[in-house]
């Protein structure tokens, strides 16, 4: 079972001089779900290398369980220290493609050709592609094989408005995930802010929230048998 993480290569938060990328919870949470469960797992990003790590999710009060099990393990921060290229693999070589958020994704991956074109190709190959927090942005532009939007008609979720507005970066995202899933005709469901939510649409898994991120890695594993 080989399993594809692609995380962001973006670290600026917009123009307000502040740092940001992926966020650790989202990432850990679903690393050692696939990795319990004896997946391969390779690590990818746009510029290789070291993702930038969104220094809020690195603070106390968002760390667990997870989060404290990756800060102890050597070889998945060198893993994650030495991400390969996006650009660099194939769709065939994988059984499931996962998308940690942060709000990174927004900026890079949500626009990115070749993350684009690697979603569209899980979706044809018909295999599991799950998206957890600000990664389901990375969906904004991927087309179904009839050239409509992926998620046009299709029930999806992501980081709400309502949770934007709570940590106060409305007015500083690209675009809002609730509202470009709505305008491009996607059936956005939303949960109660910071809880668990995922939602399941044939091959597509999508998470709301960090909260999230643990629910959509065993979704995937489901689907993978």
């Amino acid at each position: 079972m080989n399993i594809l993480i692609v995380l962001t290569s973006h670290d600026r938060l917009g123009d307000t001089g502040k740092k940001t990328g992926f966020w650790l919870e989202e990432f850990a949470a679903p690393y050692y779900v696939f990795k319990d469960a004896g997946a391969q797992i390779t690590l990818v990003s746009p510029l290789g290398g070291q993702p930038p790590l969104d220094p809020k999710s690195d603070e106390p009060e968002a760390q667990t369980e997870a989060t404290e099990r990756f800060c102890n393990d050597p070889q998945a921060q060198a893993a994650l220290a030495n991400t390969g290229k996006l650009a660099d693999v194939r769709e065939a070589d994988f059984d499931a493609v996962f998308y940690p958020g942060g709000h990174g994704p927004l900026w890079d991956l949500a626009e990115d050709p070749a993350s684009i074109a690697l979603i569209e190709a899980f979706d044809r190959a018909d295999k599991p592609h799950g998206l957890v927090c600000h990664a389901p942005g990375a969906l904004r532009r991927v087309r179904a094989a009839d050239g409509q939007p992926l998620i046009k008609g299709r029930k999806v979720t992501g980081f709400s408005n309502a949770e934007e507005t709570a940590v106060q970066l409305t007015d500083v995202v690209p675009f809002l995930i609730e509202d470009e899933f709505q305008r491009l005709g996607g059936l956005y469901q939303a949960g109660p802010d910071w809880q668990p939510h995922i939602i399941t649409d044939g091959r597509l898994v999508t998470g709301q929230n960090p909260a999230s991120s643990e629910a959509v890695a065993k979704a995937l594993l489901e689907q993978l048998g």
